[in-house]
């Protein structure tokens, strides 16, 4: 035998044993979205967030009993284009949240000002942006969060946005910011009293009344001060005009896309920042 045929012998016999040991081996690929599937999928998911450093604990506390909602699908397949006029939108909007708006400002007039002397942006847009998410906190959804969000990530059309939203979700289990069975919000996934997506609220929410927890549900303090936050992270100009056409309109849609929405919260502020 030619020491060519035997160095060929040897690396097939490698090779043999090499697929030997990886046939033996359990398959390592991800189970599918939509695959039909949801607890096969739930399981992998699970083992993903252990490899990404969320706890055990986290996990089991957030993903306990979890089951797919099909009400959340049946919402996120009927969405209808948003077709309002600015008129139509902020007519319908604005004025029945003027007397509550103006009261709010009285009422948090020292947590705003303290705001906007840490963040820059004027506690009009905060109490505008407020009012229009969820009437000032009465609405802020009753949707269980990360069984929304494990929807939506299980399923296929957006499920990359979707599964690191569920990640970040069980990261503000794991912070002790809320336990899973207060994350109650709308039907995709946006949590608290100005509706942040989880990775909002793990980047931007903060705790500024100081007690120990970053919490967008209930503490109005640290609700105003995490949209500010927010804001001043999407570069906010302290001082400067929020109307159509400025840097600081800009900002507020990087907060929602829609123009009319952007517009109506600039309209409500200039109406705040004129009331008596």
């Amino acid at each position: 035998m030619t020491p060519t045929i035997s160095r060929l012998a040897l690396a097939l016999a490698a090779l043999a044993l090499t697929t030997s040991i990886l046939s033996a081996q359990p398959a390592l690929a991800a189970v599918a979205c939509g695959s039909g599937n949801f607890d096969a999928w739930l399981a992998d998911f699970k083992t993903d967030a252990a490899a990404k450093g969320i706890s055990q604990q986290a996990i089991a506390a957030g993903l306990a009993g979890v089951t797919l909602d099909q009400s959340v699908l049946n919402r996120d397949r009927s969405q209808k284009v948003f077709t309002q006029t600015f008129e139509e939108f902020s007519g319908r909007m604005v004025p029945p949240r003027m007397t509550r708006g103006s009261n709010m400002m009285k009422q948090y007039g020292s947590v705003l000002s303290r705001i906007e002397q840490t963040y820059g942006v004027p506690g009009e847009v905060l109490v505008a942006i407020w009012g229009l998410e969820t009437d000032f906190g009465v609405n802020t959804g009753k949707f269980a969060t990360i069984r929304s969000l494990a929807t939506l990530a299980y399923d296929c059309r957006r499920a990359e946005q979707f599964r690191g939203e569920l990640m970040d979700a069980l990261r503000i289990v794991q912070r002790g910011d809320l336990a899973p069975a207060d994350m109650k919000g709308a039907w995709a996934g946006e949590l608290g009293q100005t509706q942040f997506m989880p990775s909002s609220w793990m980047k931007y929410a903060v705790d500024f009344d100081g007690n120990g927890k970053r919490d967008l549900l209930h503490n109005a303090p640290d609700v105003l001060a995490s949209t500010a936050n927010y804001l001043a992270g999407y570069g906010w100009q302290r001082g400067k005009d929020w109307q159509p056409g400025s840097p600081n309109f800009a900002v507020l849609q990087q907060w929602n896309k829609s123009e009319v929405y952007s517009k109506t919260v600039a309209y409500f502020a200039t109406q705040l920042a004129r009331a008596p």
